[in-house]
């Protein structure tokens, strides 16, 4: 049975064994680490996992695909579900190591790249595939127009690895854009401030990413009675280190409890 893409959706299935194969290979998963796919479709990938690794659990949130997954594969574990609503409580096994991977639909990537990012250490490893654009941006540096909130939050909460560029010419139907596969390695040391407040900060000085930090933080600074901070407000947050942002993050709002 092979599906009509919903455009609603933002499918866009993988059809080349190639890619397939070497995602699956980036997947890596050891003997009895759980993978979970997101968004597996009709299974094109589903299959290649199923053949490589031993307990695969799928989510999909469009039920045809869900009828589709449950005949093709009868041994395969499917949750009809939008990822971004789901709990990992729910999907990950506990007593295990477990591998995230999927093929991201366009128009939710950031959302579900949060999520996976603000987890933390509740998985090994994501393996994700995404518009190039966004995969470019998580592994951007300071002082490049890629550099922004995803690459700070990225490279603070984990370390990403840009494993391969992906033609849009293998997916049907054939997205206007390239894309390109990554690796998401969470980090395993606790952050010394509150993730929520080193958001807040990284957020709202990207926000005038053009200006200084002493006017994109002016508000926030009042906010929390601070009329001097010692850093160097001068400059923009596009020439930050991601390290820096945890040290402006620590004299804003303190180190975590």
């Amino acid at each position: 049975m092979s599906l009509k893409p919903k455009k609603s959706l933002g499918q866009h299935f993988l059809r080349d064994q190639n890619i397939l194969r070497n995602i699956t290979m980036a997947v890596g998963a050891k003997e009895g680490e759980r993978v979970i796919e997101i968004g597996p479709g009709e299974g094109a990938l589903t299959e290649w996992l199923l053949k490589a690794f031993d307990d695969v659990l799928a989510i999909e949130v469009d039920g045809r695909a869900v009828d589709v997954l449950a005949e093709r594969f009868p041994d395969l574990q499917v949750r009809h579900g939008d990822i971004l609503k789901e709990s990992w409580d729910d999907v990950l096994a506990p007593d295990r190591s477990n591998v995230v991977v999927g093929n991201i639909p366009y128009y939710i990537t950031s959302p579900i790249l949060f999520k996976i990012m603000d987890a933390g250490p509740i998985f090994r490893k994501a393996v994700l595939l995404m518009q190039k654009e966004v995969a470019e941006r998580l592994v951007a540096g300071p002082g490049t127009k890629a550099y922004g909130i995803l690459s700070v939050q990225a490279q603070l909460l984990g370390e990403v690895e840009y494993m391969f560029d992906v033609s849009r010419h293998v997916f049907y139907p054939k997205p206007k854009v390239e894309s390109a596969v990554i690796a998401f390695h969470p980090s395993k040391d606790p952050l010394p401030v509150e993730l929520a407040h080193l958001k807040t900060v990284v957020r709202t000085s990207f926000n005038q990413r053009r200006k200084m930090l002493s006017n994109s933080l002016k508000q926030l600074l009042n906010e929390q009675g601070i009329e001097e901070i010692a850093f160097d407000m001068n400059l923009r947050p596009d020439q930050l280190q991601p390290e820096k942002f945890i040290e402006l993050t620590e004299l804003i709002f303190g180190k975590s409890v």
